[in-house]
């Protein structure tokens, strides 16, 4: 239940999405009586929203501290085991198109795949099923296979679970596949603004992980990064504040082991 939830929340709290629908509405109200000037400031509003987010650092000072909470660590001697989280590829383009289908977040696979190269008797697994709402027959896995594949990297050398859903089974069920045993090192790679969230995810179900943050969306440090590009700063806004609402309600859930885990 809480999965569809989260969807169907989503849909609507999403920030391009409610700019959107409040911009929709607006206008609808412009053409009634007793509404015109409700529509006039819900119209107004939707434009200085879709103002800030291309002329202002908005995007990025929400994503930075997300980024900025885990440092990518000194590589160790000896890695037991490396974890990749789902997300990074596309399979209703891939399987339309016959190709592997990459998406912004494709640094989770190129690292995952340099890894690999680097530990080869780790054990490497992929974790990612589909987190759509529709079409839960269009799974990550396959795509994810053939994206190794041109990286260089033997799929038969990967664990692929593909029956996750969120981030929550991510971890939950490649607990269970893998059994990870006390003391052992395991990598695990995604994307920066999703480290934090991933992070507490593990450590509430007891699996001690080293973040390798990838995918970063901001520069380092405080300077705040503008592109005057509404696309690319939505996208940031998108992802960062879905991190942020995904972090209080899995504190709430009881699905991390802090409100922001930190190192």
């Amino acid at each position: 239940m809480s999965f569809v939830l989260s969807k169907l929340f989503w849909a609507v709290a999403a920030p391009g999405n409610f700019l959107i629908l409040i911009l929709t509405i607006g206008t609808a109200l412009l053409f009634t009586r007793r509404r015109a000037t409700l529509g006039r400031r819900l119209v107004a509003g939707a434009a200085l929203g879709f103002l800030a987010i291309t002329f202002t650092p908005v995007s990025s000072l929400v994503a930075l501290p997300l980024e900025e909470r885990f440092e990518r660590p000194a590589l160790p001697d000896r890695v037991d085991g490396i974890i990749m989280l789902g997300g990074a590829v596309n399979p209703p383009l891939a399987l339309d198109r016959g190709e592997p289908s990459v998406n912004e977040a494709a640094e989770r696979i190129l690292a995952f795949a340099n890894l690999i190269r680097r530990y080869p008797q780790a054990k490497a697994v992929f974790t990612g099923g589909s987190g759509r709402l529709f079409g839960q027959e269009l799974r990550e896995d396959f795509v994810a296979r053939d994206a190794l594949s041109q990286a260089g990297i033997d799929p038969a050398c990967v664990i692929f679970e593909n029956e996750s859903r969120n981030t929550w089974e991510n971890a939950l069920f490649s607990q269970r596949l893998v059994t990870p045993k006390p003391g052992e090192t395991w990598l695990l790679v995604t994307s920066a603004i999703h480290m934090p969230r991933s992070v507490g995810i593990f450590r509430r179900i007891g699996w001690d992980v080293v973040p390798y943050p990838v995918d970063y969306r901001t520069r380092k440090g405080a300077r705040p990064y503008v592109r005057f590009e509404f696309d690319k700063q939505i996208e940031t806004l998108h992802d960062s504040l879905r991190e942020w609402i995904g972090l209080v309600s899995y504190r709430i859930l009881d699905r991390t082991d802090a409100l922001f885990p930190g190192p």
